[in-house]
């Protein structure tokens, strides 16, 4: 019988390990961003860059702010509806996450100025919190593969790990390999060549002949948040500036259990495992938006703006645990090894910029149109310290590319009431669209307003394919996964 380091492990307590195996989709988790904000804001696709006049179109353009006329306080909910169907090697698998958030909450006060001669109209003071992402989400994902088991996720670590290494010590100083050979020796999956506590080469336990029978399922809960500190200007009657800066939380949780089984040989070797991560991500970071919006003339507008990369400070806490059915010498042998041991890890994330350029008609009072057209470089994404994520960060200058955006709004005004439209479309953040498509939404909304508060609400639908691997590496394939999510967003505004 194999020994068990728990105690020990769990003596040591936590340190400063490799958490786990970082990836580009960990990168992109806090790259990409969801449209959120008010309900007029969604049902016009966020095309609010040349606009203005909108608690969250202060994220588009900071400049539009400016464009208020009266003090305002504002606050948003939205339902979240989120539909994967997923398909693995012919299986077809769907799941359903429904979660409601308070998504939006802010106020703008605006200060004229008194001195009828100067050409500084007005100066606004705005905060506004929004989700830029909601991480509510739930896949399960299910089929037969009929080459690849789990136990290549293990050999893929553990060749050149010493059978020592890992049965001796110390656990303060492992690193990612080292604990996954670990978990692959404890739970049965591979087995050394030789006992010799030099021996570095494994070999996998599982039974040959294909066919494995695997499951996969996530569940993911958080949010990434952002409070802008805003401040934006009116020259004379044709120009509006502003300046955002930008105080970012993250708050991420994540639990996914890997299941497979194979019928290959019921006498000998792996007959069933089950393998549990739960990774924890919270942190906090800082950035910074320039707009201007000018108006051309009394209908037509431009809106130019820049928010500079997302410097984040995360923390990453994870935990991983094992169970298995195995048969060896003609007995079974089944156990669960879980060493109560948190792995952290420590780092820096640097997301890509974003410019954007705008432009709007106002038909009077009676309606406008927009449009919205932003770009950024997702090479430019890049993890510190450098030393410890060159590779990493090499394959993301490789696999990712510059993305573009465009929204288009329109709005109807029918007296108190206002009838809104959009379109949202974003390029995939990848060179390879298989891995990840690109987005499309389309969304619209009624409001009304009742003289000193309006209420307004959206429906926003929003469909982006893309491929989910059960584990990080080894099995060779991923699960296609088409993501439908349906929005229903409510906010009050009140002018004082």
């Amino acid at each position: 019988m194999r020994r068990y380091y728990l105690l020990l492990a769990t003596l040591l307590g936590s340190g400063a390990f490799y958490a786990q195996e970082t990836t580009i989709q960990d990168a992109l988790r806090y790259a990409l961003e969801d449209m959120n904000g008010t309900a007029r804001f969604r049902a016009m696709g966020g095309a609010f860059g040349a606009l203005g006049g909108d608690l969250s179109a202060i994220s588009i353009n900071p400049a539009g702010s400016a464009v208020f006329s009266n003090h305002q306080v504002g606050v948003s909910l939205t339902s979240f509806n989120r539909t994967n169907n997923s398909g693995y090697f012919g299986t077809s698998t769907s799941d359903v996450d429904y979660s409601l958030d308070l998504n939006q909450a802010g106020g703008v006060y605006v200060l004229d100025n008194e001195d009828q001669e100067s050409d500084w109209k007005k100066v606004t003071f705005a905060i506004n919190y929004e989700d830029l992402n909601n991480f509510d989400n739930t896949v399960f994902i299910a089929g037969v593969n009929p080459t690849n088991s789990i136990a290549n996720y293990f050999l893929s670590f553990a060749n050149g790990v010493s059978l020592g290494e890992i049965t001796s010590g110390p656990f303060d100083m492992f690193y990612f390999p080292q604990w996954q050979t670990l978990f692959g020796y404890e739970g049965y999956v591979i087995n050394p060549v030789s006992e010799n506590s030099s021996n570095t080469a494994w070999v996998s336990n599982v039974p040959e002949g294909g066919n494995y029978y695997q499951e996969f399922s996530m569940a993911t809960e958080g949010y990434n948040g952002k409070v802008s500190f805003n401040i934006a200007a009116q020259y004379q009657d044709w120009l509006y500036v502003g300046l955002n800066l930008n105080s970012h939380v993250s708050d991420y949780r994540q639990a996914t259990s890997y299941f497979e089984s194979n019928s290959n040989d019921p006498n000998n070797g792996l007959q069933r495992v089950r393998f549990n991560n739960d990774l924890t991500t919270f942190g906090n970071g800082f950035s910074f938006g320039l707009g201007a919006i000018a108006k051309v003339n009394e209908s037509f507008r431009v809106g130019a703006s820049y928010e500079s990369p997302k410097w984040l400070r995360l923390e990453d806490r994870f935990t991983q645990s094992i169970s298995f059915v195995t048969v060896e010498d003609g007995a079974n042998i089944s156990n669960f090894y879980d060493p109560h041991q948190i792995l952290v890890y420590n780092y820096k994330l640097q997301t890509p910029a974003r410019m954007t350029g705008s432009l709007a008609y106002v038909f009077g009072k009676s309606g406008l149109i927009s449009f919205d057209y932003s770009i950024r470089n997702y090479r430019n994404t890049k993890f510190r310290p450098e030393s410890s994520f060159f590779d990493l960060n090499h394959a993301m200058d490789d696999m990712l590319d510059t993305s573009s955006e465009f929204r288009i709004g329109a709005e109807k005004k029918l007296k108190q009431w206002s009838l809104r439209a959009g379109y949202r479309y974003e390029q995939s953040p990848y060179r390879d669209k298989d891995i990840m498509g690109d987005l499309n939404a389309i969304s619209g909304g009624i409001g009304y307003n009742f003289g000193m508060a309006k209420a307004d609400i959206s429906y926003t639908y929003a469909k982006r394919d893309m491929q989910q691997p059960l584990l990080s590496r080894g099995l060779d394939a991923a699960a296609n996964i088409g993501s439908v999510n349906n929005n229903v967003t409510l906010t009050l505004l009140f002018e004082l």
